[in-house]
């Protein structure tokens, strides 16, 4: 297993930063880790920052979109930032895309939030 999950609450928005691979080996402890933070924190919108994720399998891709559905039934909103070629490639052919934004850092997905806020 070699994946680091932080997490970070700013701005009335969840950050989670994910470094390393998300796969099946590691999918359940993500999906648990965020589920307890969104509780937690009340979350309603979250940021999903890629840009240290080395690799994602369909696992993964199942993680984002249990998340995502459970942002968006509380009303907030979802968004990714900074995934690496392979993974954007990944996450723009499942057709993610198509219901969540991609930024290219942190800081821009969180001022569309803000102004979503």
């Amino acid at each position: 297993m070699n994946l680091q999950v932080s997490m970070e609450y700013a701005h009335g928005v969840l950050i989670v930063r994910l470094s390393g691979e998300l796969d099946h080996h590691t999918a359940d402890l993500v999906r648990l880790q965020m589920d307890e933070a969104i509780a937690r924190q009340n979350s309603k919108h979250l940021i999903l920052s890629l840009k240290d994720l080395d690799f994602m399998d369909s696992s993964g891709l199942g993680v984002i979109l249990g998340r995502y559905k459970l942002i968006h039934h509380k009303g907030g909103k979802m968004v990714i930032s900074g995934a690496n070629p392979a993974v954007y490639r990944l996450l723009e052919m499942s057709g993610l895309f198509k219901i969540m934004p991609v930024f290219e850092n942190e800081g821009s997905a969180l001022s569309d939030l803000e102004v979503v806020s």
